[in-house]
């Protein structure tokens, strides 16, 4: 499985919960977010807010769960 800036953030987070840390290393705090922005944002849209590096982001994440298997 390959993160994509078009997955739904819950979608991201129910493949592996570790990914969480890594999102919220970036600032990106929607795993918890009480407005349920993750049960609906993109990944793509949830960085344009935040200032992230998606392609970083994107990179980062695939190689955790690269090294997860």
């Amino acid at each position: 499985m390959k993160i994509t800036k078009d997955m739904i953030i819950k979608d991201i987070l129910d493949i592996d919960r570790g990914l969480g840390v890594i999102l919220r290393n970036h600032g990106m705090n929607c795993v918890g977010c009480p407005s349920g922005h993750a049960q609906r944002d993109t990944l793509e849209n949830a960085t344009s807010g935040h200032g992230v590096n998606i392609d970083e982001l994107i990179e980062e994440m695939n190689a955790y769960l690269a090294n997860a298997v």
